[in-house]
């Protein structure tokens, strides 16, 4: 079923209208051919392209960064149309309605977890990729990686979860650290203020364990 989900978000995307900007590259052969549509490129020089884009297998908004050395690549920007490519990832990212510690809330598109030094800043030294799923040292003795996509509401008490399944089943557990070095997970996202033209694929970072609930949509 995710995979055929996929499948037809993927179609959605080439079936609508291209906004944002396009890459193109000239292959051995000479030939030009569209390298990825629906981007938004934030750098470029001589040297590099650097782009963001919606990746449907990660199901997140990511940064690509394009090296000219190899084979050459052509830029086409469309400045006018960036708020659309923007609400158009929204679509299909994962959506929360997160409530903070401290009762704040805020409505967040392209949820994903990452992972950075304590306090928030820098990259690790050890790279973890990041991730749409919690995993999860359940009270009754075993481990399990829960999907976004199959839970309907988490409640947090520092690094204890309690995740509603859709399926109406409830599973709790310590979040499972998946490095032994120090390290924080924080929840990631795009608010309704995301500036297009940003560095960063997100606007909304908060320490995971910093959160009472998350509600999926």
């Amino acid at each position: 079923m995710k995979a055929f989900w996929l499948i037809c978000s993927g179609l959605a995307l080439l079936a609508a209208p291209l906004y944002g900007d396009t890459i193109y590259q000239t292959n051995s052969e000479g030939k030009e051919i569209v390298l990825q549509r629906n981007a938004i490129v934030i750098q470029q020089d001589s040297s590099f392209v650097v782009y963001k884009h919606f990746d449907l297998k990660e199901r997140r908004v990511v940064i690509v960064r394009l090296n000219r050395g190899s084979l050459p690549f052509r830029v086409e920007i469309n400045n006018r149309t960036r708020e659309q490519i923007v609400e158009e990832w929204e679509h299909f990212g994962f959506k929360g309605t997160i409530t903070d510690q401290a009762g704040k809330v805020a409505h967040v598109f392209d949820v994903y977890l990452d992972f950075y030094p304590p306090g928030g800043r820098g990259s690790l030294l050890e790279s973890i990729p990041a991730s749409t799923a919690f995993p999860l040292q359940t009270d009754g003795g075993g481990v399990d990686n829960i999907n976004f996509e199959d839970i309907d509401h988490a409640d947090l008490q520092g690094d204890h979860l309690s995740l509603t399944l859709r399926a109406g089943r409830t599973i709790t557990g310590k979040y499972l650290m998946p490095t032994t070095q120090p390290a924080e997970v924080r929840l990631l996202g795009i608010t309704e203020k995301y500036d297009p033209a940003s560095q960063q694929v997100f606007d909304y970072s908060v320490p995971l364990f910093q959160l009472k609930t998350i509600s999926f949509e």
